[in-house]
């Protein structure tokens, strides 16, 4: 993994991506070489045409960001892949339709375009079909020694077989459980070196997964490997760069407060953020307009009620607030005023409210929330007051996503199919802890471009 600003990326996405990007160049060059042979034209120097090179390859790059082309699962199957790279380039060619006729001094012929996708779709299968051995070996693997053998060594353990895994454990130290759940740990007695042991080993980081700290943190060990130049990560931290989120069993007070991050206010962020709100809600209104208006118009003539509904909602610090949603139940759902989880296949969803569920058009009257500077575009989904009381008894730290704004999407939303439980409430918090703690404006546009992703191909929509 590596950490571009406070995100962490997996190597081989970023390898692949730097790949794809030089690759799309290429195609773009290639294309404009095709057609000036055809037509007899001197092609010219490359430096003259940078602009159109550029234009053509970040386009898509974006593309594929925005489709997961990137993701887990376009390194298990070739034809996943291959199915998002089309869709990619599809919505590439859309993109660079429109820029062609807004910005035609910045942008190749149309012809040019047509050779340089041609090259671009075989490049990218090539470069996949070829180095798809390399990505999914060890090569660019982080080795890791495992200081324990119990109940987080096993969950080590288990993340470690996930396709597209950033590291391999290379073995397993037992620092004193009464029952290893490692088959094949050596026990600590065993080694009389561990800075040795682990360098014998070409360990490049050790963790730190026992289960109990307390009066037992091999601290003479833990400062000769470090000295040695090996990484030491504690079990909660390495957790956190490896999923994308904050584990509540592992975590305590005292973490949270000492680990970094946690800057969303920090001044320049904020007024960015701000900012990009404010704009980008006048053009989503402005855009989505139209969209709203049949939509409204749709809901009323399937079902008795008024089209929009106001909904109490619970916002930074704790503060309610009202959002405007197109409803998409029936005008009875909840009887009495009572909060009640939406299920899968809810009875009480109407025929249109099942479709702009899916594709998200129940949520665009919330940019007026996000105008009004009650919500983000990226942040939290705001629960209801009900919902909250329940939830803060429940889980820990729930408090504490209250402390940035909440958004129309988030982390928790691109990575975690729609929950309607406790026990979704919770892994959902575990992403939104994650995004507060690491919250920077490029996470909130790596969020953004999912976000397509995520209506492209709806998960669990309810």
């Amino acid at each position: 993994m590596t950490r571009v600003f406070k995100h962490y990326v997996p190597n081989a996405a970023l390898l692949l991506g730097l790949l794809d990007f030089i690759l799309l160049l290429l195609a773009a060059e290639a294309g404009w070489q095709v057609r000036a042979w055809q037509i007899g034209m001197d092609a010219g120097a490359v430096t003259t045409r940078i602009p159109q090179l550029l234009s053509f390859a970040l386009p898509l790059e974006i593309a594929m960001v925005a489709v997961g082309a990137y993701g887990v699962h376009a390194f298990e199957s070739w034809r996943f892949a291959t199915a998002r790279l089309l869709v990619a380039v599809s919505l590439g060619v859309i993109f660079l339709s429109v820029l062609f006729f807004l910005v035609p001094s910045v942008t190749f012929w149309r012809s040019n375009l047509f050779f340089g996708m041609i090259f671009a779709i075989a490049g990218l299968v090539a470069i996949r079909f070829a180095i798809g051995s390399l990505i999914s070996g060890d090569a660019l693997r982080r080795r890791v020694l495992v200081l324990g053998a119990g109940r987080r060594a096993t969950k080590l353990a288990e993340l470690a077989v996930r396709p597209r895994a950033s590291f391999k454990i290379v073995g397993n130290v037992a620092m004193g459980e009464p029952n290893s759940a490692i088959p094949g740990a050596i026990g600590r007695d065993a080694i009389s070196n561990l800075s040795d042991h682990v360098l014998a080993l070409d360990a490049t980081e050790v963790v730190l997964a026992i289960e109990e700290r307390r009066n037992s943190l091999p601290l003479r060990d833990l400062l000769r490997v470090k000295t040695t130049g090996v990484g030491v990560m504690d079990y909660s931290t390495f957790l956190e760069r490896e999923t994308g989120r904050i584990d509540l069993d592992s975590v305590n007070p005292s973490w949270l407060i000492f680990s970094d991050g946690f800057s969303s206010g920090r001044m320049l962020s904020t007024i960015f953020k701000r900012a990009f709100d404010v704009a980008v809600s006048l053009l989503m209104l402005s855009v989505a307009l139209p969209v709203i208006i049949v939509t409204a118009v749709a809901i009323k003539l399937e079902s008795a009620g008024p089209a929009f509904y106001r909904q109490r909602r619970v916002g930074l610090y704790n503060q309610p607030f009202d959002i405007l949603k197109l409803r998409s139940m029936r005008q009875d759902a909840e009887i009495a005023g009572n909060a009640i989880w939406a299920a899968e296949d809810d009875p009480r969803i109407t025929r249109i409210g099942k479709w702009i569920r899916k594709v998200r058009i129940d949520e665009l009257p919330q940019c007026w929330s996000v105008l009004k500077g009650e919500m983000s575009f990226v942040g939290p989904r705001p629960e209801r007051p009900q919902f909250v009381a329940d939830l803060e008894r429940e889980l820990p730290f729930y408090a504490e996503r209250h402390m940035v704004k909440p958004g129309i999407t988030g982390w928790a939303q691109i990575n975690y199919p729609y929950g309607a439980s406790t026990e979704d409430a919770r892994n959902k918090l575990e992403y939104d802890l994650y995004y507060a703690k690491n919250y920077s404006p490029f996470l909130d546009l790596l969020i953004l471009l999912q976000t397509l992703r995520v209506v492209l191909w709806p998960e669990g929509a309810r």
